[in-house]
């Protein structure tokens, strides 16, 4: 009876693959939303270490299985039959989980192209042909997973982003897939081979992501913006912050005062709550620039910010600016490396009315 169900099933998929496939992505895409943990929540990074040990375990013997170097006993032929569809669902896995963590951390502009990369990866790997194709794609992806992993293990457990982390994550991807190939090399004595199924794959993955840093292009992982917004005044009582604005109700998709009507003597106040692991602990700058009669933007303060993780909904903090003309002007959230987390425009306006103002007191 058992078998009868398993060749149904199998039956079935066959003839309706594409259209499974699309159910399950989207599923489990929108079921990564909805429970994506913590980015340093320890059961997290436990089920992506056993994830990225399975993926690890079953293209090792993929490669020895294709060069006639090892085939499944009794027990395990069950299991390597699915060997495709287990790899195919948990490296899905770990892109939604990767492509959500970049997202979230991303500031879109310039992130963008980084953010494309990243999510057409994960659609291909959805595709019929990824699946069957060459064990060199699987590996490129698995090397994506494993780069992406370590680049947000080292900050968290670092307590900072930079080069550090960023160099320590390349040497550790490296070292995983030169293992690979040390340990297949024993077995299958072909350098020109191997190089071309891994080291050339994984390579090509960490060339990449350091191009794609060196421009800025990576969000700065572990680090992201909860919210944020302009306001007339910001004020810390009682462990909360008291934003005043006087948004009017049709613009309702500002955050804040982004149209910031301006009296002689007002402060520009922006305020940010940024989610950073419990250990991190970091410097941040909050820079202004205004555009010129040109329409180029120049910058103008640079604001140093201490930001230290611990508070579940994020750390809190915000600059003001005093000497500013009317304009159009962008709030960046910068890393101490220059990588930008997020940034927010406003369009300043004179007034010189007197009269007095209402203001919408919002807590944080």
């Amino acid at each position: 009876m058992i078998t009868d169900y398993k060749n149904k099933f199998l039956k079935y998929y066959e003839e309706n693959e594409t259209k499974l496939d699309v159910v399950v992505f989207v599923g489990g895409f929108i079921f990564d939303i909805l429970t994506m943990s913590d980015i340093d929540d320890l059961f997290s990074i436990f089920q992506q270490v056993i994830y990225l040990s399975i993926v690890f375990t079953i293209l090792y013997y993929e490669i020895l299985f294709r060069k006639f170097k090892w085939k499944p006993g009794t027990k395990t032929a069950r299991i390597w039959e699915y060997r495709t569809l287990i790899l195919h669902f948990i490296l899905g896995s770990l892109l939604s989980l990767y492509s959500l963590f970049y997202i979230k951390s991303a500031s879109v502009l310039h992130s963008l192209l980084f953010l494309g990369v990243m999510l057409l990866v994960l659609c291909a790997n959805e595709l019929p042909g990824v699946k069957k194709s060459n064990i060199s794609i699987k590996t490129g992806m698995f090397g994506i997973c494993i780069f992406s992993f370590f680049s947000i293990l080292f900050p968290i457990a670092l307590g900072f982003v930079g080069w550090a982390p960023l160099g320590l994550a390349i040497l550790a991807t490296a070292a995983v897939f030169y293992g690979m190939y040390r340990l297949l090399h024993k077995k299958i004595p072909d350098h020109y081979s191997l190089t071309k199924i891994i080291l050339a794959p994984s390579g090509s993955v960490i060339g990449l992501f350091l191009v794609f840093y060196v421009m800025g292009w990576i969000p700065p992982i572990p680090l992201s913006v909860v919210e944020h917004g302009i306001y007339h005044n910001v004020e810390k009582q009682n462990g909360e912050y008291l934003l005043s604005t006087e948004k009017p109700w049709w613009h309702f998709w500002h955050s804040g005062d982004q149209h910031f009507v301006a009296r002689p003597g007002d402060k520009i106040f922006y305020y940010a709550q940024i989610y950073s692991p419990t250990r991190f602990q970091d410097q941040i700058y909050i820079q202004w620039s205004q555009k010129n009669h040109k329409g180029d933007w120049v910058s103008a303060d640079k604001i140093p910010l201490q930001v230290v993780g611990g508070r579940k909904s994020g750390f809190r903090g915000y600059a003001f600016k005093a000497n500013y003309q009317p304009g159009e002007w962008q709030v960046h959230v910068l890393t101490s490396h220059g990588q930008e987390i997020t940034q927010m425009s406003l369009n300043v306006e004179g007034s010189v009315a007197t009269e007095p103002r209402e203001f919408v007191i919002e807590r944080k």
